[in-house]
């Protein structure tokens, strides 16, 4: 059977990467089993796999994060050692975290040349950085401005800002982490045509993923990872979504929701004239009105950054505002006096925030810790005075079997977990406290196939419990999968509602753009 990393490729072309035989434990748990991977180079490259299944282990290996236990790295066919991210940078390689590793307070400029400084004077590096940068951003439509804070600019800015440290660095092979999780569809296709581009002058670009659209779209071969294992690697022009899936999980995966009509019962929420300022005196909300009811999820798409957040922030009791918002018939107090996350579940009101790493989680405390939060008051983990530890690990226990938690071990910090795990943590947390009203923001931002079939079951049974869901995702096919009715917000104020079935990703998207003469 003909190799698919040298099918189609010209007489004696080598692989840019070649990895043989790495094998990576973390005390009782394998991470990595004897893999072996070829890249070709000018290619774009896809890695996918469910959540622990090894493949960023894998890249931190190649980038010199984590020492391989066993096996070899070829670089250009030459045998390359790399126990830091210095020697990978040294061999050519860059890669862009799923979490971004930049300095907030320091300029776009600052960041790209940390850590690559020409000697001691600062001045000529930043203008030597200045005149590349600016070469780099025209070459390949990066377009950013290196005097721009990164705290002032937005995630997909950001990442652009990582492409380019790596691009500085004379990067020739790239790898990024999940590189849309953060970002709309908009700013995925343009950093897919950055990828292109970036192929097109023969990089070679690693792309982990977890969006098998993704994968089908920019990628030309694809390996797959299942429980530390290379289980199979493919052109991508003669596989399919459904294969993959199959490969990636071991079993047939539902790629679509599936859930009976909705059955709407009493009003559970009803927002009415919501406002908000920042401490900018910017207007975020603008007289935002709707209402959810028992027994339906309702979808709220967006570009981020057009009040979804906000919105979420004020329902979840941790943003003052102006307006109405009643729960189950009672007003809910706005004002920032009483308006607490403690108050708010205590009226039946569950929040899965938007960023789980700095909303929904303490990323250093274990997972029977994190379960912990905001219900350590509940009874059954009482001991008189004191909290029943050991009642609180066996619940945490039981939660993280039922949502196929792994590794399944409540000592495990947060931290140590991948981001598909840490959600179902929160989600375990939230879901499992019988809300009247769950507010869940981005549900599988950063979660594999297996894991968003299971959490989108989880807030389809949810529902169909009689529970009201508030659904915020700028992934428009979740929300058209997921919602029984959809509004659309942009620059804080509600663009229309439309009903799933009567609708479509374009019309939305118009919506999105506030165009709304257009999409009528």
């Amino acid at each position: 059977m003909a190799n698919p990393e040298t099918k189609g490729r010209p007489d004696g072309a080598v692989p840019s990467i070649e990895l043989r035989g790495i094998s990576k434990s973390f005390g009782p748990v394998q991470a990595n089993k004897d893999i072996t991977l070829r890249v070709m180079p000018g290619t774009i490259h896809g890695i996918i796999g469910e959540n622990g299944a090894g493949k960023s282990t894998l890249m931190s290996i190649l980038y010199g994060f984590y020492k391989a236990d066993a096996g070899e790295i070829i670089i250009n066919r030459k045998p390359t050692t790399i126990p830091d991210s210095q020697a990978a940078i040294a061999a050519g390689i860059g890669m862009v975290f799923q979490h971004f590793k930049l300095v907030e307070n320091f300029s776009v400029l600052e960041n790209v040349i940390l850590g690559a400084e020409d000697g001691g004077l600062l001045r000529p590096s930043l203008a030597k950085a200045r005149k590349l940068l600016g070469e780099l951003s025209k070459e390949y439509e990066l377009n950013v401005d290196p005097d721009a804070l990164i705290e002032d600019i937005g995630v997909g800015m950001q990442q652009r800002v990582e492409i380019l440290k790596a691009l500085y660095r004379h990067a020739d092979i790239l790898i990024l982490d999940e590189p849309t999780g953060v970002l709309t569809p908009s700013e995925a296709d343009h950093l897919f045509r950055i990828l292109n581009g970036l192929k097109d002058e023969g990089k070679t670009i690693i792309l982990i993923t977890h969006k098998l659209r993704e994968i089908m779209d920019i990628t030309d071969t694809v390996s797959v990872m299942r429980r530390g294992e290379m289980t199979a690697t493919v052109k991508t022009s003669e596989t399919s979504p459904e294969q993959l899936a199959e490969l990636m999980v071991g079993r047939k995966v539902l790629l679509r929701v599936e859930k009976r009509p909705a059955q709407p019962g009493a009003k559970v929420l009803e927002v009415e004239n919501l406002r908000v300022i920042d401490e900018k005196k910017v207007e975020r909300l603008k007289g935002v009105s709707f209402n959810v009811q028992a027994g339906e999820i309702l979808g709220i798409a967006g570009v981020s950054g057009n009040g979804q957040s906000e919105l979420l922030e004020v329902l979840g009791g941790y943003q003052s505002a102006t307006g109405t918002v009643r729960v189950n018939g009672q007003d809910i107090d706005l004002t920032g006096r009483f308006s607490d996350g403690q108050s708010r579940r205590a009226r039946g009101i569950a929040h899965v925030p938007e960023d789980r790493q700095r909303e929904g989680l303490i990323m250093d405390f274990t997972a029977w810790e994190n379960t912990a939060f905001g219900y350590h008051n509940d009874p059954k983990y009482s001991k008189g005075l004191l909290m029943d530890n050991d009642a609180l690990r066996r619940d945490t226990e039981e939660k993280m079997q039922r949502f196929d938690v792994r590794p399944p071990n409540c000592w495990q910090p947060a931290k140590s977990f991948s981001g598909g795990n840490q959600q179902k943590i929160v989600l375990a947390r939230e879901i499992e406290r019988n809300p009247d009203l769950l507010l869940i923001g981005q549900p599988t931002r950063g979660v594999d196939i297996g894991a968003i079939e299971f959490i989108h079951q989880q807030i389809v049974a949810l529902r169909d419990q009689g529970k009201a869901i508030v659904l915020v995702s700028v992934e428009l096919e979740e929300i058209l999968s997921l919602s029984d009715r959809i509004i659309v917000m942009f620059d804080g104020q509600i663009m229309g509602e439309r009903l799933p079935d009567q609708t479509n990703e374009q019309e939305l998207g118009l919506l999105m753009a506030g165009m709304k003469g257009q999409a009528a």
